[in-house]
Formats: C-alpha cells, structure tokens, sequence
C-alpha cells in the first residue's frame, strides 16, 4: 500500500437518501437542518410501511416522532466477563435516556469484545486484534442497514477504540466516542502497596523465579502474596489503569477531537463519567446540525495531535497499529516514518504505569487530559487549532479547565522530562527491512547487543521462563516468532514473558517478536517485526547464536549475518503449515495486510 495513493483512493461521500421534503445540501426546504437525512429514507411518506411498521413495535411513540426525529444509535462494547466492558450497557442506558428527553430516537445495541487481561498468555489471545475489525464492521452494519442518522459509540477494552473509529471513519455519519473510563488502583496488603493488573504478570515471573516477596521477608509465603495479588489488583469496573493500550488510545483520541473534554481520564466509575453521558446527547445534537462528520475531524494534523499525546504519555506500541489503521481507514496518509517524526521532537513526561509510579485515576485528580492539553498546546506542541465534535476548536474546549497544578509530580515539566524525546522507536536493518517497533523509555539503555535464542512460538519462551531456563549473566537476545498477525495468527500480544522477564529481573535480556506487547509490558522489547517470519521475513531464519544488536540511537535493528548467508537460508526456508485452516482466524490470516501498515483487513 502506497500512502500517497491515499488521496486518489478516497471514496465520494456516502450518497444522502433524502426525501421530497429535502434540498440536495441535506436542509429542509423551510432553511432548517434535516437531522434525519438517512432515517427518512424510511420514515417519510408510504414507501417503506413495513419498515414503519417495526419501528412502531421498537417503541417510536408517535407519528411526529416516526417523521421529524432522528435516529441515533447507541454502541456499546458491552458484555459481563471483563472489568473494562461490563458497565457499558448501563453508561449506553443513560446516553439513551438523554436523548430520547431531546426529541431523538436512540437505539441501543452491543458489539464483541475480548478481554486481553484474561485471554493474556493463551490461545484465546489470538482472537484479540481480529476484534477491531469485527467492531468496526459491526458498528458500519448497523449504523447503514438501520439508517441510522448519527451514532455514539461506548468502547472500554484495547480494541474497542480503534474499532469504534474505524467504523466512524466507514460509515462517515455525525458520531461521538465516549470512552468507559479507566479502573481505580488496587491494593496489596501482602506488599503494602497499590497494584495494578501488570503487577499480576511481573510477580508471576518473580514468583518462577523464587524472587517474590513480602517488604518484611517471611510474613507472607509467596503463594499467600500471588492470592492477595489476584484478589486485589482490579477493585471494580473499568479499562486498565496504566497507560496500556486503552488509555493510550482513548487519550490520542481525545486529543483528536472525536470526545467530549476529559472523557480519555474521567474513572469508569466516577458520578463525571454519567453527567458526560448526558452531554454527550446534546453533543451529538449539535454535530448533526453543524454536520460535523468523522472524516472532517480525522485530518492528518488530528492525527499529529494523536501521535504528540501518545509521545508525551509513554503510549502502548499498540497504538501504532491502531492509529495507522484508523488514518489508511480514514484516507489519511500516515506512516512509520511519521511516528519516529514526531517521537524525535516531543519529549516523554508522564510518570504512569508501566514504567513509572502513577495510573490514570490519579491523572483526573490533578485535572486530566484537559490540563494535559493545555500545558503542550501553550509550548505549541498539540495544535488547539483543530475541530472537534462539540463545535469548538480543541483550544476552546480546553480553555475554561484549570491547569496542571504546581506541586504535582506525575507530568513532568517541559525543562525537565523523564527523557527529551519519545519512547517510541521505529527501526529498520536486516533483521526488520520493513520495519520495527520498540518501546523504549530511556530506563534500559539505548543500546544492547546479545546472542539470540530463538523460539518460534510464545508459549515454547512461556515453558522455558517457567522452568528457569534463561539464566542470569550473558546478554541474550529472545526471538519469538510466528506470532505476527498471519503467523498467529491474530498477532497475539507477549506480555505473559515480558512481565516474566521484568519480575524475574532478568535485565541481561532483550525481546523481539513478529508479534506484539500488551501497553503493559515494559523493558528492552521490540515488536512489528515486518515482514513477518510466516511470509518469509528475515526473522524466519534468525538461529540459536546469531549476534543482535539493537540500536535506539540509529534506529538499527540487525543481525550479525551476510547479506548472502541470509539469502542462502530464505532460499532453503521452508513456510510452515498454517495453524488453522477454518474458521474466523483463518479468515483473518487470510485478509490481514502486514503490522507495518496497521494489520488491516481492508482491501485498497
């Protein structure tokens, strides 16, 4: 995919099905705006009686309601099995209430979602990234089979936000994302601290290694602290803490334009999150009279202000693959290259979860993502110029929050950053020619170089950490491959061994995968390997003692191997069978394009 055939691809705006009593610009005749442009294909005169008919059995109250009143649809990532998703259904029941007071008809409905905390380490992992384009086509087919007029989407999981954009991005409808809000820290009596769900994976890999303790040694046995740990570390309802991929992906959105004001840092469970319910009815009002439409908003300079927010916060690695999939869906060009651009000039300051002390719960306390906002659009990083779906510019929406108090430590100030550029890095060189993400934060170095020790799948490293077999001492260099998003398939995300690796302390070791990291994960990690070794790609033939060296400061990615013995062992590779041959992953497998281009199933 070439992005500067982006522009010559983009699709003609949705055709408008409008009835007599509209102009071809969508208004009345009598000069207001239609806010049922689509709905009305079915609602006005006797073309479509039995559609009215099943309207009337959903609960349209009245003939004046079936005629003027627009429909919106409510999309919820609801289900019951996951803390991120399972208040979705009720924050939708209070959106719905809110419009239906303003004279709008709201249709609620659900998608799927998967929960990463719990699919984590096993084969239900593979199904995870597939999710994000299951939601984006749910919410698409929804919102055009029904006619629906606008649409406000409730995500709380990882892939729920980018899915939720996407289908945004399809249907092109006047929409607004709420996002569910972020979970409250837990507390571990056993280690007299606040903990977090990356805490259960970083003490199950010191648990292996005999390494997990109490703070006064001997009062707790180490099964006692893994209880107290699974016990406590999610207290209640809501996304993952930290900046892991939902917060990262609900604050780039924010910065974007497409919520309300603090919607990316309001707690799921905070009496702000239901009043921003309400709003959002009103919101969603007003993008349809002023016909504020997703693809007015997805601009590439909103998309600049995505990868600033995502710099500035120490964002997931999974943020990449979903903001390169939400622009290629969008008909924006973005790149890899645009990534490392912007990782070059904005400094990292948040001191959150993973790698630092704070989770987003206590980012509210001191003024959220607003504050946040303010502070990089005054030093004329985050362009404030832009519009969002209230109908004021991004500056605007900000202006009446208070600043980043003076005495708070969690966002650092400009002068003195946790480190003066970004953490996210793209690398290039003979072991990833197309490209490579690592997330590096400044706390592991920028340079390390180890023997590799090659594993083609995750849970053949799961067995060998669980039975201690990466020693202490010698650098190395851990490849797991046929995890990228064919080779899966489903690309699953590595956090099980790069908690392991943390716990255990085994700070001798590197990780780089064809898959990918959950916003969790932390340490010297590289992930995206591309191409991936399931097609052939330079990691398929990596061996047991090959030199890596990875270098943050170059952008280098390379293994210690002639062009000509690489080309040797490719021409003697031999692809492995395909792990499943029926089924939606292997209609996934079949569709997904490479992580370098965001791992869609989208056919340009």
């Amino acid at each position: 995919m070439d992005p500067s055939n982006l522009e010559k691809q983009r699709q003609p705006e949705e055709p408008r099905y409008l009835d007599f009593r509209h102009l071809p610009d969508g208004t009345l005749r009598d000069g207001q705006p239609a806010l049922n442009k689509f709905s009305s294909t079915l609602t006005n005169g006797h073309d479509f009686p039995g559609a009215q008919a099943m309207l009337y059995a959903a609960g349209v109250p009245s003939k004046e309601a079936m005629k003027t009143y627009p429909h919106v649809g409510v999309a919820s990532v609801w289900w019951e099995g996951n803390p991120c998703n399972m208040h979705l259904l009720d924050l939708g029941k209070e959106i719905k209430a809110n419009l239906l007071k303003d004279n709008m008809l709201a249709w609620q409905y659900n998608t799927i979602g998967v929960s990463d905390g719990i699919t984590m380490g096993g084969e239900g992992m593979r199904f995870s990234l597939q999710t994000r384009e299951i939601i984006a086509d749910s919410i698409e087919t929804v919102t055009c089979a029904q006619h629906h007029d606008a649409c406000i989407a409730i995500p709380g999981c990882d892939k729920n936000m980018p899915g939720v954009i996407m289908a945004f991005a399809r249907h092109n409808r006047p929409s607004i994302m709420v996002y569910g809000g972020s979970i409250q820290p837990g507390y571990s009596e056993t280690l007299r601290r606040r903990i977090n769900i990356s805490t259960c994976f970083e003490s199950h890999g010191a648990y292996m290694y005999q390494k997990l303790k109490s703070p006064d040694e001997g009062e707790y046995t180490p099964e006692q602290i893994m209880e107290d740990i699974e016990r406590n570390a999610c207290p209640g309802a809501g996304a993952c803490g930290g900046m892991y991929t939902a917060n990262t992906m609900s604050t780039s959105i924010e910065a974007m334009g497409l919520t309300l004001p603090n919607s990316s840092t309001t707690p799921a469970t905070s009496p702000t999150k239901l009043r921003e319910c309400a709003k959002a009815a009103a919101a969603i009002r007003t993008c349809m009279e002023q016909n504020i439409t997703p693809r007015k908003l997805l601009t590439k300079a909103s998309f600049e202000n995505a990868l600033v927010m995502m710099m500035a916060l120490g964002g997931s690695t999974n943020a990449v693959l979903h903001l390169l999939a939400m622009a290629n869906t969008a008909h924006v060009p973005l790149t890899l290259d645009d990534f490392q651009r912007v990782s070059n000039r904005i400094p990292f300051l948040a001191d959150l979860a993973p790698s630092g002390r704070f989770v987003v719960a206590d980012l509210f306390d001191i003024g959220g993502m607003p504050a946040v906002m303010k502070l990089l659009v005054a030093a004329h990083l985050l362009d404030g110029s832009i519009p969002t779906v209230t109908g004021k510019t991004l500056a605007e929406n900000i202006a009446p929050y208070p600043s980043l108090p003076q005495d708070q430590t969690l966002i650092r100030p400009l002068h003195n950053p946790i480190k003066p550029t970004g953490h996210i890095e793209v690398l290039r060189g003979n072991l990833a020619p197309a490209g490579a993400v690592a997330k590096i934060t400044g706390k592991e170095g920028t340079l390390f170089r180890g023997a590799a020790r090659v594993f083609n799948k995750e849970h053949e490293l799961d067995a060998a950490l669980a039975a201690g077999r990466i020693p202490h001492g010698a650098p190395l260099v851990l490849i797991v491959r046929y995890e990228g998003p064919k080779g899966g398939p489903g690309m699953p995300e590595q956090l099980k061994a790069s908690a392991a690796i943390m716990g255990a302390g085994l700070t001798n070791v590197a990780l780089v995968t064809d898959g990918r990291y959950s916003g969790a994960s932390h340490g010297f990690i590289v992930g995206h390997v591309c191409p991936e070794a399931a097609v052939g790609g330079p990691v398929a033939v990596v061996r047991d003692g090959d030199v890596i060296t990875i270098d943050a400061v170059r952008n280098r990615i390379d293994m210690d191997v002639s062009d000509e013995e690489i080309a040797r062992r490719l021409a003697e590779w031999v692809p492995p069978a395909m792990v499943v041959t029926r089924g939606v992953l292997a209609k996934y497998a079949k569709l997904v394009g490479d992580a370098s281009h965001g791992a869609m199933t989208d056919l340009f």
